[in-house]
């Protein structure tokens, strides 16, 4: 049974959930939405794991999501309209990867090290 979930803030989760699935190949695992239509809440999957989606301030500590291709990962999300942060990079500790910011400023780190 998990305990731990990453969360990632955003404004508009609507768009963010557009977005990721779009940008990063997330799948929609659990989509919330108020009286309005308006997502408040959303879960996406990474492979098996899942990072939860909420209302409120972007911005705060990062995400990182291991892949197997990164960099197909990295195109994809260039295409997408992801702002590279950090550009692909071989890391001494055997892996390569990348970062980026979404549209409302969420730093996200892709690459292939799996602790």
């Amino acid at each position: 049974m998990r305990t731990v979930y990453a969360l990632a803030r955003y404004q508009d989760c609507g768009a963010a959930l557009d977005f990721l699935t779009e940008a990063f190949g997330f799948r929609a695992h659990e989509v919330s939405k108020n009286d309005e239509g308006v997502v408040h809440h959303a879960e996406v999957l990474a492979g098996d794991d899942i990072i939860m989606l909420g209302q409120g301030r972007p911005g705060g500590p990062g995400i990182y999501v291991a892949v197997d291709d990164v960099d197909a990962h990295h195109d994809r999300a260039v295409a997408a309209g992801a702002r590279v942060t950090m550009a692909l990079v071989d890391q001494p500790y055997g892996s390569r990867e990348y970062g980026c910011a979404d549209p409302e400023g969420n730093t996200w780190w892709f690459g292939t090290y799996r602790p």
